[in-house]
């Protein structure tokens, strides 16, 4: 049976947000919590939070959201030490961060807080079907996130640079990435500036 877990990406600056970007307020709670929520309630058997700005704040956010779940899979939470470097250097904090017994992992971005929580399940369906080695959710057909990739590519997401993320590898995947369809724009709507929160709210 297959053994995934779940890489929530939090290591951001967040500066076009204007800085602390991730404890922003949001429904009662932070920003972060949108994201962490998805990813406590997906199927997996536990959670990597990889920080860099404002971590100890960042951290604390979460294991204190995770507090609140009942039998909600364990939250680890790791320190992207080169996190300036940009995504790439979470990702592969992160990856770094698995078990070795983790036969993929749930790619989230902590400010992307609206994904609807049937995704990763839909998602875990598609990587049963033969020769798929990733699967991702798209809303009139545009890319989203989160993204279930396979043990097999941890090694080139491991290799990617600068501020690349998991798209470069998927790009070259070709029938191999399973697209999900979806028909919530939540896939795609993430946080770059305060004003992206009210047009995240009046898209709800």
């Amino acid at each position: 049976m297959a053994e995934f877990h779940a890489l929530v990406l939090a290591a951001g600056a967040g500066t076009r947000f204007g800085g602390r970007k991730l404890l922003a307020p949001w429904g009662g709670g932070v920003l972060l919590h949108g994201a962490l929520q998805v990813a406590l309630s997906a199927p997996v058997a536990g959670v990597v939070l990889v920080t860099g700005a404002d971590s100890k704040e960042v951290s604390e956010a979460a294991q204190d959201f995770a507090a609140t779940w009942t039998n909600a899979p364990d939250v680890h939470v790791i320190h992207a030490q080169d996190h300036r470097d940009g995504l790439s250097a979470s990702l592969r904090a992160g990856l770094a961060a698995l078990p070795p017994s983790a036969s993929g992992a749930f790619i989230f971005l902590g400010d992307m807080l609206c994904i609807p929580s049937t995704v990763p399940a839909a998602l875990a369906d598609a990587m049963t079907l033969p020769n798929i080695l990733a699967a991702a959710p798209v809303y009139e057909g545009r890319r989203g996130h989160p993204v279930l990739v396979s043990a097999f590519l941890f090694p080139q997401l491991a290799a990617l640079h600068g501020d690349q993320g998991a798209r470069r590898v998927l790009d070259g995947l070709g029938p191999a990435l399973a697209l999900v369809p979806t028909y919530d724009p939540g896939v795609l709507l993430d946080v770059d500036e305060t004003a992206d929160l009210a047009r995240i709210l009046s898209a709800r």
